[in-house]
């Protein structure tokens, strides 16, 4: 897990904490005012949520499994205490359809409510169904869950139009190939000369199978920084493959770049990895030609690409 996904599960795990430790001063405050039958009820809701906490930030990967015990303690009180509330029942009404939202994906969360209203309406009117209740329960719903459905459309569209790749601090595939052409023309107009790195990291599969994705991310990393490091500022490094990358040296000589090259094998063989041992990145430089056109600078690095994976 990275350290994104860690800091959520413990957020997360913070927020079931609280839960439970306010169900668990219900269950007191019922105590201490001689409410003896309502006890059992919330302190058996509490440590269920408690329960829920410590699978939270145990089993990371399981994340829904404790958000969904969350939930049930959640419909459980509600349902116990809204038929006690008299006129402030309709207004913790509304913390079922947000509850939900919060703790369960928007569609299957969205049905859940449509199936459940009529069982929050009844518990709020005495076992009758009111249109006005009904109406404003409805609306309630469909405002709570524009809040997710935006957030949801954010971040696909975020992640459509996000020039860099996913898993490293490198362009996207897509990204390169269009920055590569814009560039290669530019400098072709400049009488310019280009450059271009091909780097493979032949350890990437084996890391991943062998010892899992946090080595492989390690890997990824690793060699993202030494070569950014090692590189200038208006160079730029994209993922062409899932092993290759692509370092686009910009109005760079062949001397220019062969130092690049230099400095970066040289960076990279200082690297050692505790899983994988030293890192290993060999390269292959691709220089554009003197009246070479694009098609061809292309295919030659597309060759250079292939050669060297498959060394």
């Amino acid at each position: 897990m990275d350290d994104e996904g860690k800091w959520s599960s413990i957020r997360t795990a913070i927020a079931y904490a609280a839960g439970s430790l306010l169900l668990g001063g219900y269950a007191l405050w019922h105590y201490l005012m001689g409410d003896y039958d309502r006890i059992l009820i919330p302190a058996i809701l509490a440590l269920l949520i408690l329960v829920a906490t410590l699978l939270r930030l145990a089993l990371a990967t399981r994340a829904r499994l404790s958000a969904y015990l969350v939930l049930i303690a959640g419909y459980l009180m509600l349902a116990l205490e809204l038929p006690q509330l008299d006129n402030a029942a309709p207004f913790w009404a509304g913390l079922a359809p947000l509850l939900t939202l919060l703790l369960v994906p928007l569609p299957p969360a969205i049905l859940l409510n449509i199936l459940l209203a009529p069982v929050w309406l009844v518990l709020v009117n005495d076992g009758q169904l009111n249109s006005e209740l009904a109406l404003g329960y409805l609306a309630l719903m469909v405002v709570t869950a524009l809040a997710p459905w935006e957030q949801n459309r954010q971040q696909a569209l975020l992640k459509a139009t996000d020039p860099r790749d996913p898993e490293c601090n490198a362009l996207a595939k897509d990204t390169l190939d269009e920055l590569l052409a814009s560039e290669y023309q530019r400098t072709e107009l400049l009488h310019q000369p280009l450059a271009v790195l091909v780097i493979h990291l032949p350890q990437l599969e084996m890391a991943s199978e062998q010892f899992g994705s946090r080595t492989r991310q390690a890997l990824l990393d690793t060699l993202c920084w030494e070569v950014n490091r090692c590189s200038r500022r208006h160079d730029f490094l994209g993922r062409h493959g899932q092993a290759t990358f692509w370092l686009v040296l910009p109005d760079t000589s062949e001397s220019g770049a062969q130092m690049v090259q230099q400095r970066i094998e040289q960076a990279v063989d200082r690297m050692v990895l505790v899983d994988t041992g030293p890192l290993r990145a060999p390269t292959l430089l691709c220089q554009r030609l003197v009246g070479e056109s694009w098609q061809r600078f292309e295919q030659r690095l597309q060759t250079l690409t292939r050669r060297l994976t498959e060394q």
